[in-house]
């Protein structure tokens, strides 16, 4: 399996953000996105996620699932955690499992992987910013797909928070999944870069 972007070009607000882009991430591989605030980093992981269309240029997913789309076989980590406050930790994991279907884990041992099993029953507002983060990593876990898209993934995450979701990316690498992080941190995991341009 292999994601390539080809002479990809995004526009926000009428505004060039970038073009000519190229790159590639094959199965069992990381690409971590770095460049200066502003270059296109968040941009380019939502035109993977089919959140945003690509002004010129093509994104595709080679080897995967034919009947599927690149945006289905994906999965989004954004800045914010979308969590409802008033569910409980239990409860926003299934609904995540149930909203985004496919093939699921059980929401317990997900929860466990992400050490929040002692929290399955409080409500996700109770949380502090690093359980918050976590819950949103088990979305990652709660229903298995290839691509992993992750926008400053270890935010708010302390050092074991850290270490937990480099064993779970180096898991899901190992199993041949496919990860492009934008960051401006080490990810804990071997990865190749690819670096954007500063802003005109």
């Amino acid at each position: 399996m292999q994601l390539l972007g080809r002479s990809v070009c995004c526009l926000r607000g009428g505004r060039e953000v970038f073009s000519g882009l190229d790159f590639e991430a094959a199965s069992g591989h990381a690409l971590a996105v770095t460049g200066p605030n502003g270059s296109g980093k968040t941009s380019l992981l939502r035109l993977i996620a089919g959140l945003l269309a690509p002004s010129a240029g093509s994104i595709d997913l080679e080897g995967g699932e034919a009947e599927l789309t690149l945006p289905e076989q994906s999965h989004y980590l954004g800045h914010r955690d979308a969590l409802k406050p008033a569910l409980s930790v239990l409860e926003n994991l299934s609904f995540w499992r149930d909203f985004l279907g496919g093939d699921a884990d059980d929401a317990g041992q997900t929860l466990a992987r992400i050490g929040l099993g002692h929290a399955a029953h409080l409500p996700a507002a109770y949380l502090s910013a690093g359980q918050r983060r976590r819950l949103s990593i088990g979305r990652l876990l709660a229903v298995r797909r290839p691509v992993w898209l992750l926008d400053e993934p270890t935010s708010a995450l302390d050092a074991a928070g850290q270490d937990l979701f480099a064993g779970l990316m180096r898991d899901h690498l190992g199993n041949g999944g496919i990860i492009i992080a934008a960051t401006h941190a080490p990810l804990g995991i071997e990865t190749r870069e690819l670096r954007m341009g500063a802003t005109a």
